[in-house]
C-alpha cells in the first residue's frame, strides 16, 4: 500500500514546492468557473461548494484521460467531476462538460471554443481556474497566454499539505506530481505555451534536490 507520510528528510523542500505553486487568490464571483480535470475529485467537490456559493453561475468541466486516470476515471474526468458535482447540488442546466482535453492547454482552448459554440464567449471576462493545489500557477501561466482577455483567478480545495497527501493516499505520486509541475513553469514558456514565471532560486534549489532523491517519473524530457 502506498504511504501517505511525508518523509521529514524531504518536507522543507516539498513544502517550498507545493507554497510556491499555489496562488489561493481571494475568490470573488466570475463569469465562469473552470474545473481542471486530473486524478483529484477534489477539484469537482470544491467547483461544486464555489458554485453553491454563489462565486459564478456556470461551471465547465474539462478532462479527457491521462494514464494517471483512466482507472480511476473510465468515462472521463470531466464526465466524472460533472456526476459528483451533481450529487453535491450543482444542476445540470449549469454546468457543461469538455471531454476531449489532455493537458492544460487543451482546457483553456477547448473551454474557450465550447463557450463559443454555446454562444456565451463574448460575456466572459473573468474566469476561476480551479484545480490541484500544486497546479494553480502553471494554469495562470497557460491561460494569462491563451485567453489574455479575461481576468484568472486560481483556486483550490483549501487542504493543508499533509491531509492533501492523506486525500491522494499516495505521497510519492504526490511529490512526483509537484515536481513535475514545477518543471513546467520554465518549460512551457520556452515553447511559447504559458507566460514567463520568475521561479526563485530558493524554488530551484528544492526541485534540484527533489529530482536527484529519485522523484522524476513527471519531468519532462529535455
Amino acid at each position: 500500500m502506498p504511504s501517505t507520510t511525508l518523509p521529514a528528510a524531504l518536507r522543507s523542500d516539498v513544502e517550498t514546492l507545493w507554497d510556491f505553486n499555489r496562488l489561493d487568490h481571494d475568490v470573488h464571483p466570475v463569469d465562469v468557473g473552470i474545473g481542471l480535470g486530473s486524478h483529484d475529485l477534489g477539484v469537482a467537490t470544491y467547483t461544486a461548494d464555489l458554485y453553491r456559493e454563489g462565486m459564478f453561475p456556470l461551471v465547465v468541466f474539462t478532462g479527457a484521460n491521462a494514464p494517471t486516470t483512466r482507472e480511476r476515471f473510465p468515462r472521463g474526468e470531466a464526465v466524472h467531476y460533472r456526476e459528483h458535482a451533481l450529487e453535491r447540488g450543482v444542476p445540470d442546466s449549469a454546468i457543461l462538460v469538455e471531454p476531449k482535453a489532455t493537458n492544460t492547454g487543451d482546457n483553456i482552448d477547448f473551454t474557450r471554443a465550447l463557450l463559443e459554440d454555446h454562444g456565451l464567449l463574448s460575456g466572459i471576462r473573468s474566469v476561476m481556474l480551479i484545480s490541484r493545489p500544486y497546479q494553480q500557477r502553471r494554469s495562470w501561466a497557460i491561460c494569462r497566454k491563451r485567453w489574455p482577455e479575461v481576468d484568472v483567478l486560481c483556486s483550490s480545495l483549501p487542504l493543508p499539505l499533509d491531509d492533501y497527501v492523506q486525500s491522494i493516499g499516495d505521497v510519492d505520486r504526490v511529490i512526483n506530481m509537484l515536481v513535475g509541475d514545477t518543471q513546467r513553469l520554465w518549460v512551457y514558456p520556452a515553447k511559447g505555451w504559458a507566460v514567463d514565471v520568475p521561479v526563485p532560486s530558493a524554488v530551484h534549489r528544492a526541485y534540484s534536490r527533489l529530482v536527484d532523491a529519485g522523484y522524476t517519473s513527471r519531468l519532462l524530457a529535455a
